[in-house]
């Protein structure tokens, strides 16, 4: 089970969102409603590293190519 970080999707213009975190498997669709008040959410992705195919060859990704120390 993938612990999954969502955002509710404010109705109106007074109202803010809320994070939650919600378990399910990597196999269940995304929620696209609170799973308690049905309220409409959306999935959040966040950071960290990742990996992309290029040329049949797996290569790191990192947070930025710059010059920085990140």
């Amino acid at each position: 089970m993938i612990t999954y970080i969502y955002e509710t999707i404010p109705q109106g213009a007074d109202e803010k969102s809320e994070r939650f975190e919600w378990k399910q498997s990597i196999h269940d669709e995304a929620l696209v409603t609170h799973p308690r008040t049905g309220v409409p959410v959306r999935r959040i992705v966040s950071g960290g590293f990742g990996y992309t195919s290029t040329g049949g060859k797996d290569e790191r990704v990192h947070c930025c190519r710059g010059s920085c120390s990140c």
